[in-house]
């Protein structure tokens, strides 16, 4: 078992000190490959709840999950090559090819890409070769001992000692040294000295969009706080300096946008709120950000659509695919090809050094990170990454509410408390939001500023409370003046709908 163990980590240490030198902008280490061979295959429904149960941890959970399995499969062919050595060398040599395969396979993927699969399975398969040679030739030495029964002489490390050793300073001091080489410094020392560009077009100014009810949260999303669901299990690192956009498919010409073309270009600002179509009602899978970017629509009128063309496959630098409605690209939305937020950069895991913005639509149709393509196509004959694992092809974002204050379960003083929360159609706008408490009227509630219709909108309801146990709903208008579906539906295949309730016990 700790041949198997410390091969594990002598295996890892130099997979991830050959992935630093071979390519960091590719999840192609072997735990990142197979990690994203177990995403790209899971069932609709698993993943839905999965994003449910552990929210924007669900990363965490599977690297967890994962090195469990793997932990226990390396143990266990230690213990097998104490007994069966061809045995576990053949099981081994099966782990690494399967694992290399899956690699191989990866989207983008490259000849050289199992490198670090290859290199580090041999490392392992030589140790596990080594120890378990050693376990057969070289058993305790007994040693008598005048009065006493024999003994193992432990004092001379024997070659399984210094197999163990030799593997664990690897693990341990390669460990640190791999992850510093594909920890993609040049991107982030390029993130570091990137100064953005002035915005020839700036979003408003809304001091009242955020009415600053206590507890509430903030009207504009940190982007430490801002939601992350993709299905990357490392952050793909991109320099801008090597980073170019190209745009094929049916087009009079394609264009190949580079990185520093793009930061000459007249960029804009806009309030813009995004939305994970995994949101369960009062779900917390969305935010608020001023996002800087070049207009996706100029860039497409520089290749010129063909006729009949009405999508756009937008792909990352790591293969995902987002399949978007040409007219979300070209219309007076401003989806943008955005290079900062909230006045910073992208950070990495948002998407650096560029993404695509689009309001109006859910982020499995539009929000591509990291993008390198725009393929102009049709419905008809592409498909994005998530359409035929059962979700709608067409994502617009669905008119949504939410309370954040008080929460449910929680206890209130009796007297004037503030029910307050936020309300979003990222397409139309907020043009109402009504409370109920109990089984009572509906009241409206006070809005906040709309600097944009593309941003959510905050409310607030002063409620005069009275002891006892109290049930609070809420319900949003959309800007032609429709209200939020109440029908409860699940958010597979394009999102939930229902009013979000809350229960609280005044005292």
């Amino acid at each position: 078992m700790a041949a198997g163990a410390l091969g594990l980590g002598a295996a890892a240490a130099l997979a991830w000190i050959v992935d630093g030198f071979t390519g960091a902008a590719r999840s192609v280490d072997p735990l990142a490959a197979v990690g994203g061979w177990v995403v790209d295959g899971v069932p609709p429904a698993v993943k839905a709840v999965a994003v449910n149960l552990f929210g924007t941890s669900d990363k965490i959970a599977l690297w967890c999950g994962l090195a469990l399995v793997v932990g226990v499969t390396f143990a266990g062919l230690g213990r097998l090559a104490a007994r069966a050595p061809r045995a576990a060398l053949v099981g081994a040599a099966a782990l690494v090819g399967a694992t290399a395969l899956i690699v191989d396979t990866r989207p983008q993927a490259t000849p050289i890409d199992i490198l670090p699969t290859l290199g580090g399975g041999a490392v392992w398969m030589v140790l596990l070769w080594g120890w378990a040679v050693d376990r057969r030739d070289a058993g305790p030495t007994p040693t008598t001992h005048e009065g006493r029964a024999p003994t193992t002489d432990r004092g001379t490390p024997d070659r399984r000692s210094m197999l163990r050793l030799v593997a664990g300073a690897a693990a341990v001091s390669a460990v640190p040294v791999g992850r510093a080489l594909s920890s993609g410094s040049s991107t982030q020392t390029a993130r570091a000295a990137l100064v953005l560009p002035s915005a020839a077009s700036t979003a408003p100014v809304a001091p009242a969009a955020d009415l600053a009810a206590a507890g509430a949260l903030p009207w504009q999303t940190p982007a430490t706080a801002f939601f992350r669901i993709d299905t990357a299990l490392r952050v793909p690192t991109v320099d801008p300096a090597t980073w170019s956009l190209r745009v094929t498919g049916e087009v009079e010409r394609e264009v190949v946008l580079t990185w520093a073309e793009l930061l000459r270009k007249p960029l804009v600002e806009r309030w813009v709120t995004l939305a994970c179509v995994s949101n369960e009602v009062g779900g917390d899978l969305v935010g608020n950000a001023r996002w800087l970017g070049w207009p996706v629509r100029e860039l497409l009128a520089q290749a010129k659509p063909r006729s009949g063309a009405d999508m756009v496959l937008s792909r990352s630098v790591d293969g995902w695919t987002a399949g978007t409605p040409l007219t979300a690209l070209t219309d007076g939305r401003d989806a943008l090809l955005a290079i900062g937020m909230n006045g910073d950069p992208l950070p990495a895991k948002h998407g650096f050094p560029v993404r695509l913005v689009v309001p109006g639509l859910y982020g499995y149709v539009s929000a591509t990170k990291w993008v390198t393509e725009l393929k102009v196509t049709r419905f008809e004959q592409d498909q994005g990454y998530w359409t035929p694992r059962g979700w709608s092809p067409f994502g617009p974002v669905k008119t949504a509410s939410r309370i954040d204050v008080p929460r449910s379960g929680h206890e209130v003083t009796a007297g004037m408390v503030a029910v307050a929360g936020v309300a979003w159609d990222t397409g139309r706008g907020i043009r109402a939001v009504d409370v109920r408490v109990d089984d009572g009227p509906w009241r409206s509630a006070r809005l906040g500023e709309e600097p944009a219709t593309s941003a959510w909108r905050q409310w607030v309801y002063p409620w005069e409370a009275m002891p006892g146990s109290h049930t609070i709903t809420v319900r949003a208008q959309d800007g032609t003046g429709q209200w939020q579906a109440a029908e409860v539906r699940p958010s597979d295949p394009d999102g939930a709908t229902g009013l979000h309730t809350v229960t609280v016990r005044v005292v």
